[in-house]
C-alpha cells in the first residue's frame, strides 16, 4: 500500500471507531447512550490500536499531523513527505467522520442537543478559556509524543521477543488511553489536528439534523496545541536521549 493511501485509510479507521464511540455515548436511543467517559476513552484507545495495526507496515502509522511534524522536526521523517502525509490524514479524518454520520444515520434526529451532536465529530472545552485550553492540548500531545518516541526506541523493547513489533500498536493505544483518562477532562483531548479539524469540516458540510454551529472559534486550538506539544516533546526527548537519524 502506498504510504499516503495508508495514512488516509488509517486515519479514516481511527476516526470511524473513535468518533463512533462518541456517537454511541452522545446520541439518543443508541445501545451505548450515556455510558460515560471510560467508554469513550477505552473506545479511542482501541481505535488507535486497530488503526496503527492496519497501516503501520506501510506508512509508519502516524495518523496525526502533530506526530508527523514532530518526527520531521528531529530528523526522524523527511520534510518533503510532510505535506502529503498531512493532506492524507486530513482527508481520512473527513472520510471517517462521514462514515460515522452514515453509521448513526437515524439517531441524529433523535438527539435535540446540538452540542452532543457536535461532540460526535470534534471537541469543545468543558470550560472555554483560550490560554488554559491551549495549554491542555499542548501538555496532552507532549505526553503522547514522548510515549510514541519511547515506544519507537529499540532499547525500550526486549530484543529477544519475536513479537516485539506487534506490541507497538498496543502500547500506542495504552498511551492514548492514559492521556484521555488523566488529561482529557478540560478539552476532550483532541491531541491530533486531523482527528478534530477533519471531522469538524465534515460536521459543517454534512446534512446532519439539528447540528447547530461547528465551533469554528475554538477550532484552531486542537490544531496549534497538538503541533506545539509534539514539537516540544520531540526536541525534549532528543535532547535527553539522542536518537540516531
Amino acid at each position: 500500500m502506498q504510504p499516503y493511501l495508508a495514512e488516509f485509510v488509517g486515519t479514516m479507521i481511527l476516526v470511524l471507531l473513535g468518533n463512533g464511540v462518541c456517537a454511541n455515548v452522545n446520541l439518543k436511543k443508541t445501545c451505548g447512550n450515556d455510558s460515560g467517559w471510560i467508554v469513550i476513552t477505552a473506545g479511542w484507545a482501541m481505535a488507535v490500536t486497530m488503526a496503527v495495526y492496519l497501516v503501520n507496515a506501510f506508512s509508519g502509522a502516524h495518523l496525526n499531523p502533530a506526530v508527523t511534524i514532530g518526527l520531521a522536526t528531529i530528523g526522524k521523517f523527511q520534510w518533503s513527505q510532510v505535506g502529503g502525509y498531512v493532506a492524507a490524514q486530513m482527508a481520512g479524518g473527513i472520510a471517517g467522520a462521514t462514515l460515522v454520520w452514515l453509521a448513526y444515520l437515524v439517531h441524529w434526529k433523535e438527539t435535540s442537543d446540538p452540542d452532543k451532536i457536535r461532540g460526535c465529530f470534534c471537541n469543545s472545552p468543558a470550560i472555554p478559556n483560550t490560554v488554559a485550553n491551549l495549554i491542555t492540548e499542548i501538555i496532552g500531545t507532549f505526553v503522547l509524543m514522548l510515549g510514541v518516541l519511547a515506544i519507537l526506541t529499540p532499547e525500550n523493547l526486549v530484543p529477544n521477543l519475536g513479537f516485539k513489533e506487534a506490541l507497538k500498536p498496543c502500547l500506542v493505544g495504552v498511551m492514548v488511553f492514559s492521556v484521555g483518562l488523566s488529561l482529557g477532562g478540560p478539552t476532550g483531548y483532541a491531541i491530533n489536528p486531523a482527528r478534530d479539524l477533519g471531522p469538524r469540516i465534515a460536521h459543517a458540510i454534512l446534512p446532519i439534523a439539528g447540528k447547530g454551529h461547528s465551533g469554528w472559534g475554538y477550532s484552531w486550538i486542537p490544531v496549534v496545541g497538538p503541533i506545539v506539544g509534539a514539537i516540544v516533546a520531540a526536541c525534549f526527548y532528543k535532547a535527553l536521549w539522542p536518537i540516531p537519524a
